[in-house]
């Protein structure tokens, strides 16, 4: 369960509330001769201000494969490539693109959800073969409220983390 939050926070990461961050770009894999490889292995991303990414690759030839990577990833930016860096501008968001967002959130969170449930749902299935192996009825019932317990608070944190995210985008 703590896996599946740990991947909603480093989903949630990507998706942008208004400011560049390079996290944006973590997800992105570009073509590096025939291989797909993660953007981070091949340039160095950092922010310049609070709308401007730029991407320095190492190798002056992966300009038009980093270039292609962007725009093919639907990220809602058009790079801008000088010959030597690659400049990624946000433009500011628009509510529909805000609630666009706020609607991807809530599906990643969904998803976490379900992996939750998923853990849950298999852990009571132990718990009932080890009944079946000799495991109390007692012991088996407060192991799946334990089960119980430990999965609301894992979707309560979820609901947190969706909430916060939420806010950031909406904020203007």
């Amino acid at each position: 369960m703590k896996k599946a939050i740990n991947h909603l926070e480093s989903e949630l990461i990507k998706i942008r509330a208004g400011k560049a961050s390079p996290q944006m770009l973590d997800g992105l894999t570009v073509d590096y001769y025939g291989t797909p490889t993660a953007l981070n292995q091949i340039g160095n991303v950092s922010a310049m201000d609070a709308r401007t990414l730029t991407i320095q690759p190492w190798e002056k030839n992966m300009l038009q494969p980093i270039e292609r990577a962007i725009i093919n990833a639907n990220l809602g930016v058009t790079p801008q490539n000088d010959g030597n860096i690659i400049r990624l501008f946000m433009p500011p968001l628009t509510e529909e693109r805000r609630k666009e967002f706020v609607k991807r959130a809530g599906g990643e969170g969904e998803q976490s959800k379900v992996a939750i449930r998923s853990i849950r749902r298999d852990a009571i299935e132990q718990i009932k073969k080890l009944q079946k192996d000799g495991l109390s009825e007692d012991e088996a019932k407060d192991a799946e409220k334990e089960i119980q317990d430990i999965t609301d608070k894992n979707i309560a944190l979820v609901e947190k983390h969706l909430a916060s995210k939420e806010k950031e985008i909406m904020s203007v």
